[in-house]
């Protein structure tokens, strides 16, 4: 038998190229995935600030719940919060009581000096040991009007011990650089305040933000037992000191997951349809094995261990390839802000093997689902069955058929009830996805229907478009193999591009109507420079917005805190229930989305805790539909300032604003925002829409390489070249409408369910863009067949003809 195999591996070259591609692919891809889902799951960051701390006490990062199951069983879950969980500074003498030595605290808020990275925190001097930062020149700030700047920032700037320079922060301010430090680190910037001043900027009182010092772990974690401290040591110092490092982190393992489980499904759908055309191609020499008395088990394991071959060969070197794709991937995550730099990609041997285990044994399943019904139909059948398609498909597969195309609608009727884009992303291609399936199952079945109704133009062309018809509906199985990986490109790309602008537009749309005022300024707007544009001439009402994100139970949502005067004036909520002027430090609005998840309703009080991990219960005073644009809840700006990271953030001006006060539309920020979200999702899906598109070149390229002798017969019939191009132009035009307007009808039955739950209304597919996608397929598809079609007709006809199939 594994003679049989090596043999036929080696005179079928071409045949197994298209096999071996998409392993390699579908490996590559998956290993990518996979290495992020680790990094998630096991990476860490080195502490920079807190390097000189061997212990470091920090707030709780995060939100825990405890559930008992059933038979008594305690789970217990935790989720990280979106700020900075802040200590009381009298958990220092906790500290020192338990024995700990060179006890140092810290205040962390944000300040920029110039074109800052995004890290750019401003401390007190008191806790320059914690790096430790030491002084090249100058002396430490001793009074308010005084920094000390690290070494990088002040080459940036142009600064040395004597300058002036404008800090941007909650209270901007010029200072005098009174010092400069010998050292800077790799990923944010540092500047020390004296220590008053720097408590002061801070905004929290009797409040700070981490506690240095030396001494056992477990002693201080006993002295801080019953409070909301932690306590940190070795590589997890620098969890504590980047919670955001912490959240991308968890981040990961929902997009790695989520993106790999995705691409693992896209890989068997894709390398099934691949293994499916190469059995298809082979069933002459199949029916002569049965002729000769192989047995359908042989069979089996004949094309088996060929699949298996040919996963050993691509599956280890896709895994290889998996890795530089991973770095590439980081880098492009890196670029848009949603990987942090000092969250290093974690490379094992486990994402490789998993990825190359994954491949062998999607190509050994594909194989044998394919060659299923060709190892079982009888000897006597075995030539007759390889020279005729069958009319009609098997029971088996027609049943498959439409229990996928049922779990399909149930999935679509499941999506249009989902509110959150957490729940709803991976639920919409698993939707699509689905759909897919279904119509690859029923192919032929919808492959004649399909030709039935595109012959009669077809045959309005002489020659070309008459053979043209007659090759579609003699080959109803070959058109639905060569459709169906256009129709998951089409279905994907679609579902992927416009599942974004219908919430993008959605939310753009609502920020417009919903922003009365005529100016925003922004986005990094100090209180006091606030409360001067509502002091200016010509400005009828001011409205701050800082904006921020809550848990309600482990669930996040986005939240923004409103001053209240004037905001009648400048905001436009679309409130349905309650009345949002009785808004105050006590109260909260809800969106109709959140309330409907929630179960509230004015008068109502909602338990949630703020972004520093702060609890709070507060009334329901209105219910409001503009969710999408403004956030799912609504509370004062003072109750969220004080529980923010950075308190600045934009100005609604009614009126005429002061000149100098730079201002932009809200539709921009709007748009900024769901862009910088998209593109995220734009290159994670994007690898499987280039999968996609690898397969349908490699389906394409497949089917026209098989039909040399058929393209030689016609040749001998009398038919030109230019004759035959133009059959199989129109072939590759049918292919490309058929599987436009069933790749359309899936990427609308799933952006209509998901439109309907995520903004209550309808997709936003731009018509220009949606051709965009068809064409790209269109492109494809031609180049897949003519390149393969022109190679098949350079030799001689007759020479065709006799070659070995």
């Amino acid at each position: 038998m594994l003679g049989i195999v090596l043999s036929t591996v080696r005179h079928r070259k071409a045949g197994f190229a298209g096999a071996f591609a998409a392993l390699l692919c579908a490996a590559a891809l998956v290993c990518a995935c996979g290495v992020l889902l680790d990094t998630g799951l096991r990476g860490s960051v080195a502490p920079e600030r807190y390097a000189g701390a061997p212990v470091v006490v920090t707030g709780d990062q995060f939100v825990h719940q405890t559930k008992i199951k059933k038979k008594g069983k305690v789970k217990h879950k935790a989720k990280a919060i979106a700020e900075r969980a802040w200590l009381p500074a009298s958990a220092a003498d906790k500290v020192r009581a338990a024995g700990a030595r060179g006890v140092i605290t810290e205040v962390a808020f944000p300040a920029e000096i110039g074109a800052a990275p995004d890290e750019s925190w401003g401390h007190g001097w008191e806790s320059a040991a914690l790096t430790p930062f030491t002084l090249r020149e100058g002396r430490a700030p001793a009074v308010p009007g005084e920094i000390v700047v690290d070494a990088a920032t002040a080459r940036a700037n142009g600064l040395h011990a004597g300058s002036r320079v404008r800090v941007a922060s909650a209270e901007p301010g010029t200072y005098r650089v009174t010092g400069v430090t010998r050292q800077a680190l790799k990923d944010q910037a540092a500047i020390f305040f004296s220590t008053a001043e720097a408590r002061r900027l801070a905004g929290h009182p009797g409040m700070v933000t981490a506690i240095g010092a030396t001494g056992s772990k477990a002693a201080i974690a006993g002295a801080l037992r019953g409070t909301r401290a932690t306590v940190h040591t070795g590589a997890d110092r620098g969890r504590a000191e980047f919670p955001g490092a912490e959240r991308s982190r968890v981040k990961l393992i929902s997009m790695g997951g989520a993106l790999g489980g995705t691409a693992l499904l896209v890989a068997i759908l894709v390398v099934s349809g691949t293994f499916a055309l190469s059995v298809q191609q082979r069933q002459r020499e199949i029916a002569l094995l049965r002729a000769v008395a192989a047995t359908p088990r042989q069979v089996r394991r004949m094309i088996g261990r060929e699949a298996l071959l040919i996963g050993l060969a691509a599956g280890p070197l896709g895994a290889a390839a998996g890795l530089p794709l991973a770095f590439w991937l980081r880098d492009r995550f890196r670029g848009l802000g949603a990987l942090p730099p000092n969250l290093d990609l974690v490379v094992s041997p486990f994402p490789p093997a998993a990825a190359a285990v994954a491949a062998i044994v999607a190509a050994v399943a594909a194989a044998r689902i394919a060659a299923r019904r060709t190892a079982r139909i009888r000897p006597v059948e075995a030539l007759g069955d390889a020279a005729l398609a069958p009319a009609r498909l098997g029971a088996v597969r027609t049943a498959a058929g439409l229990l996928v195309l049922a779990g399909a609608a149930v999935l679509t009727a499941v999506l249009a009830g989902l509110h959150t884009e957490a729940a709803a992303s991976p639920v919409t291609m698993l939707t699509a996805l689905a759909w897919t399936v279904a119509v690859a199952l029923l192919g032929p079945v919808i492959a004649r229907a399909a030709v039935a109704v595109l012959a009669v133009p077809l045959r309005a062309f002489p020659v070309g478009g008459h053979l043209a018809a007659a090759n579609l509906g003699a080959g109803a199985r070959r058109l639905a193999s060569v459709i169906t990986p256009l129709t998951l490109m089409t279905g994907l790309t679609a579902t992927i591009l416009f599942a974004q602008t219908t919430t993008g537009h959605a939310a753009v749309r609502q920020a417009t109507d919903g922003t009365l005022a005529a100016h925003v300024a922004g986005p990094k707007i100090p209180h006091g420079d606030a409360e001067r544009i509502r002091r200016a001439p010509g400005v009828t009402a001011v409205t701050e917005v800082v904006r921020s994100t809550v848990r309600v139970g482990l669930e996040n949502y986005g939240v923004q805190g409103v001053t209240i005067a004037g905001l009648d004036r400048t905001l436009d909520l679309d409130v349905r229930k309650g009345d949002i002027k009785a808004l105050d430090a006590s109260s909260v609005a809800v969106s109709t989305t959140a309330a409907s998840r929630l179960h509230v309703a004015p008068r109502d009080t909602l338990r949630l805790t703020l972004g520093d991990g702060t609890p709070a219960a507060l009334k329901v005073v209105a219910v409001y539909g503009r969710g999408l644009g403004f956030g799912d809840l609504t509370v004062s700006h003072d109750l969220l300032a004080a529980h923010v990271d950075d308190p600045r953030g934009t100005v609604l001006i009614a009126g005429t604003p002061p000149k100098g006060v730079p201002t932009v539309s809200a539709a921009s920020l709007a748009e900024d925002t769901a862009s910088a979200n998209a593109e995220v999702n734009y290159i994670a899906m994007g690898l499987i829409i280039a999968f996609t598109a690898i397969a349908v070149v490699n389906t394409l390229a497949m089917s026209t390489a098989d039909r040399a002798r058929e393209l030689a017969v016609l040749r001998l019939s009398g038919a030109t070249r230019r004759q035959i191009m133009r059959m199989l132009g129109g072939e590759t035009l049918a292919v490309v409408l058929i599987a436009g307007v069933l790749g359309t009808a899936i990427a609308l039955a799933t952006l209509t369910a998901f439109g309907r739950g995520m903004t209550g209304g309808g997709p936003s597919v731009p018509p220009l863009a949606h051709l965009g996608v068809i064409a790209w397929g269109a492109l494809l598809a031609a180049a897949a067949t003519a390149l393969p079609a022109r190679l098949a007709m350079r030799a001689r006809p007759a020479d065709a003809v006799g070659a070995r199939e």
